[in-house]
């Protein structure tokens, strides 16, 4: 171990995903004095299904060059493995890339702003006194900064310092699966949806080239289930016998009503806060719009004249995630308490020319979800379902 060692910053992130990254790229591009802590190394794999829906898109528009695997512009949906539907579009609803890629080029942005990036650093501990905050590494040093942006997951360092709650806990399962040409165009330009028997669950297939991206999601606590789920989906898909080049699992951690965003100097941004949409279960675009949030306001903090000043901007961070992000979540929860109960009814839903009308917008962000539910037919439909 080595002695320890002080580097002094504006801003601290910890973390290098699409949330630490656009916390460093936002932080940095103000004039902060920013450094990003990762553990890894870019490029690295991360489990996700790296679908970008508009927001996402949005969020890095005129920053990096989108290293996009496939544009989709087709979704077969079914339900429990039957009840079969393919809609199409003519210009894409969303763009498919693997996190590898996705990430570096986020990391490339954000040196590109002056940022500086600090991998194979894993925080060990969070601290912070007076007019600093500080981040111990596994090799003994530490960093302190002004402000620290935890950015390393829902289990990470960064959300235990703060007191993050979680209430929706699911697992995720995942394979890379390789797949010769004849069944990468079979799939190209076209995602599979299936909704699970397992309660609130779905499958997925994201093509991406030579590589299939196949997953499921429950509730945690369904740990066989979902596993069986995982394998009767690639069964029925006829993809059981290639090779998964990736089999992995996470666990997703959403926010509980309240969850803290911000002890002191220290801010949490994208899955160290729980920042996702409980439905979908979608959480890059989260993270990209709460980091970027964090960001800019760690950047002002640093600057500020007095404590008071300072106070008053840290503060600005959580009132303007309550303000854009928790009301999407909010309204994210209600689509799930339907769903939930009526997983046939939203199938049947998307088979009418205005149910995928609706998909394709929230695919596209031209429609939110706190839009959807407010409604009236909408909030009507969705009352009666969450009755029954």
């Amino acid at each position: 171990m080595r002695q320890s060692e002080r580097a002094e910053w504006d801003v601290a992130v910890v973390g290098g995903g699409p949330a630490g990254l656009a916390a460093a790229s936002a932080a940095a591009a103000a004039g902060a004095r920013t450094v990003i802590l990762e553990r890894a190394e870019h490029p690295r794999y991360k489990t996700c299904g790296g679908g970008l829906i508009g927001a996402s898109l949005g969020a890095v528009a005129g920053q990096i060059e989108l290293p996009a695997r496939d544009q989709i512009r087709s979704v077969t949906f079914t339900l429990r493995g039957g009840r079969e539907l393919t809609r199409s579009e003519r210009e894409p609803l969303l763009a498919m890339v693997t996190r590898a890629e996705f990430d570096a080029a986020l990391a490339h942005h954000a040196q590109q702003q002056g940022a500086v990036l600090r991998q194979q650093a894993l925080v060990r501990a969070v601290d912070q006194a007076g007019d600093s905050a500080s981040a111990r590494l596994a090799d003994g040093s530490v960093v302190s900064a002004k402000v620290i942006i935890g950015a390393d997951g829902s289990s990470g360092i960064t959300a235990r310092h703060v007191g993050a709650e979680f209430a929706q806990v699911d697992l995720g399962l995942e394979l890379e699966i390789a797949v010769p040409e004849p069944v990468s165009r079979r799939f190209a330009g076209r995602v599979v949806l299936d909704w699970g028997e397992i309660p609130a669950s779905y499958g997925w297939v994201f093509p991406k080239g030579d590589l299939l991206t196949v997953g499921v999601i429950a509730a945690r606590g369904n740990g066989p289930a979902t596993r069986e789920y995982l394998r009767e989906f690639t069964g029925r898909l006829g993809l059981a016998g290639y090779e998964a080049v990736r089999d992995s699992g996470h666990l997703t951690r959403c926010r509980t009503e309240g969850s803290p965003l911000r002890r002191g100097r220290v801010l949490v941004a994208g899955d160290a806060a729980g920042l996702l949409e409980p439905w979908t279960r979608e959480g890059i675009s989260f993270a990209l719009r709460s980091g970027a949030l964090a960001g800019e306001t760690a950047a002002k903090a640093a600057v500020a004249g007095s404590p008071a000043a300072e106070e008053a901007s840290l503060a600005e961070y959580p009132a303007a995630v309550t303000a854009t992000l928790v009301p999407e979540m909010r309204a994210g929860r209600v689509l799930m308490s339907a769903f939930t109960r009526h997983p046939g009814s939203f199938h049947a839903g998307l088979g009418t020319p205005k149910g995928w009308r609706v998909f394709v917008k929230m695919c596209r962000s031209e429609i939110s979800f706190s839009d959807l539910v407010s409604r009236p037919s909408a909030r009507l439909t969705l009352a009666m379902l969450n009755r029954m």
